[in-house]
């Protein structure tokens, strides 16, 4: 029997996540949309339309409990939101940009009846200039929704058919909605990219200005500044050091942060390691689907993110490869803040084959020419599109530090060439072209999946050795699972001890000798059970931790120090 669940509760704010959406680019004038908003589902039937009217809690997906959806919505419904919403008194007269984190998936959105823009992804952010669509008083906000889950776009781990590795689907607006006033002249976006000593930093829309950090000036030119510390203090996960800054440009100010780190690739007694800060380094690492019992994708607080992040801190890992979902960037900001460092998958697209990307490759038939697969040149165009707004709208946080581009076959296609397109927008992190299988021939990394055999380097020798997935274990509580008959993992243990005990051999007997022998980082399935799956070390509801800080720490802690002795 499947079981929705919450570890909090339903008692959340009138207004939730009214937290500013933005961290890297802070403007004081916002104002968020969240809470109830109308809602009519238009679901197609056999033979008419079906229409049904009622209310939804945003920004919680029509699918979660959060949502408080009193009637089925299924994928292909078109959602319609509507919301009325006053300006400030003091916004008068200035510009007014209407901001989405995220809406699943084709959506069209309209003020006061025009419409102010279209948008075809589920998982990046988009605004509109609505300032000329205003009028005094009530103004209106609507919001056309359809999750098609077609594969022509990036879809994640969402399935029509849930059960296994996929999920229920999140369909509508899961992200924050939010107001900010800006003047007739404003900052667009800020990018920011550091090494150990210095950051560049592109002010988009507008030229000339100024950067201050510790109270030092820089001059913005041609909407660039280039900013030297003296005496730098690195961000490292035990030391997550900040530098606070403020971009003025003509009547508009922003304050953001930037972190000085560099990763780099060095021949160390012959294998090649991963340094950080120009040190070796291992990623100790959880895979992180980013799912919640209550609210689907979307957490009922912001802080959930901390806690997650300060519990798999507590054990020792340092890493979190975000897998097949691109968070709001109040996840990456508390990474940034708390000393955590983000493996981050681009959203796959592409049709899924159990045969071809699961089975042949755990039978070891893994090489496959890529040249031929996934030929629709909209599914194709779609992806890369997606990739370069995904390098766009993350890539000034300085907890990720490596991009997966295909995972375990999915979509994949040309990986070579896509690997070359995200170099040249972004050549200061670390690419994971093809993590699993079908490995082509350019990657930064080789990077092994391995549940079903015992844990070994690859073959790769030239390139950093990774194992970007293993482990899987289960051990089901069952007063704290989403489906209590079925089960959904690698190896089974009977107790919570048993599974501690599997884990202190994995991290304390089986992983040493490979970090020696040249493993870069290795990451654990999961942090947290996912629906069918209980293979996590939180139960789904997090309100079980499976394995206990007592059990693991001291032996991540061992892993480290035998990677700063290679």
């Amino acid at each position: 029997m499947e079981k929705l669940f919450t570890k909090r509760g339903l008692s959340l704010p009138e207004v939730p996540w009214d937290v500013y959406p933005r961290p890297q680019m802070v403007r004081e004038e916002w104002l968020c949309l969240n809470g109830m908003w109308n809602l009519t589902v238009r679901g197609k039937s056999f033979r008419k339309d079906a229409l049904s009217h009622g209310s939804i809690r945003v920004p919680f997906c029509a699918e979660s409990l959060l949502s408080a959806v009193s009637f089925p919505c299924r994928v292909g419904d078109e959602l319609q939101y509507a919301r009325n919403f006053t300006l400030p008194a003091d916004w008068v007269g200035k510009r007014i940009l209407l901001h989405f984190g995220a809406v699943s998936r084709r959506t069209e959105v309209a003020v006061n009846g025009k419409i102010c823009c279209r948008h075809d992804n589920g998982y990046l952010p988009f605004s509109a200039d609505i300032t000329s669509l205003l009028k005094q008083g009530k103004n209106e906000i609507t919001v056309l929704a359809v999750n098609d889950l077609t594969p022509l776009h990036p879809y994640g781990k969402q399935s029509k058919k849930r059960g296994g590795m996929w999920y229920t689907p999140c369909s509508g607006i899961w992200q924050t909605v939010w107001l900010e006033c800006v003047p007739e002249k404003y900052i667009r976006a800020l990018h920011i990219r550091t090494d150990r000593t210095s950051a560049e930093i592109t002010a988009e829309g507008v030229e000339d200005g100024v950067v201050e950090v510790d109270g030092q000036h820089f001059p913005l030119t041609g909407g660039k500044a280039s900013v030297t510390i003296p005496s730098p203090h690195c961000w490292t996960p035990e030391d997550p050091f900040l530098y606070p800054f403020t971009v003025t440009a003509g009547e508009d100010k922003v304050v953001s942060y930037f972190a000085l780190r560099e990763l780099t690739v060095e021949r160390v007694g012959g294998k090649k390691r991963i340094f950080l800060n120009g040190k070796p380094f291992f990623f100790n690492a959880l895979l992180d689907q980013g799912y919640w019992s209550d609210g689907l994708y979307t957490p009922a607080d912001p802080i959930c993110y901390e806690e997650d992040i300060l519990y798999a801190k507590s054990l020792g890992f340092n890493t979190l490869r975000k897998h097949a979902k691109i968070e709001p960037e109040l996840y990456y900001a508390a990474c940034d803040r708390l000393g955590m460092i983000v493996f981050q998958d681009m959203v796959n697209a592409g049709a899924y084959s159990y045969l071809r990307d699961t089975v042949l490759p755990t039978l070891h038939f893994q090489k496959r020419n890529d040249a031929r697969l996934h030929r629709n040149p909209e599914g194709r165009r779609n992806f890369l599109h997606a990739m370069e707004e995904t390098v766009s709208a993350l890539g000034s946080h300085p907890c990720l530090c490596l991009w997966t581009i295909f995972n375990e076959g999915w979509g994949q296609f040309c990986a070579d060439e896509a690997y070359r397109k995200l170099k040249a927008l972004d050549p200061s992190r670390l690419i994971n072209s093809t993590s699993g299988w079908f490995h082509q021939k350019e990657s930064d990394v080789d990077a092994q999946h391995l549940y079903f055999e015992a844990l070994h380097l690859g073959k790769r020798t030239e390139l950093p050795q990774m194992i970007t997935e293993f482990g899987g274990y289960v051990w089901k509580d069952k007063e704290h699972s989403f489906n209590r008959e079925k089960t959904y993992g690698y190896r089974k243990y009977g107790t919570r001890e048993e599974l501690a005990d599997a884990l202190r051999e994995v991290y304390g007997r089986i992983l040493p000798p490979l970090v020696r022998e040249g493993l870069c980082g290795a990451v654990y399935t999961q942090l947290s059970d996912v629906e069918d799956e209980t293979n996590g070390l939180l139960t789904f509801d997090r309100a079980v931790q499976k394995i206990r800080p007592e059990d693991l720490a001291d032996l991540s802690e061992q892993l480290q120090q035998t990677v700063r002795e290679v």
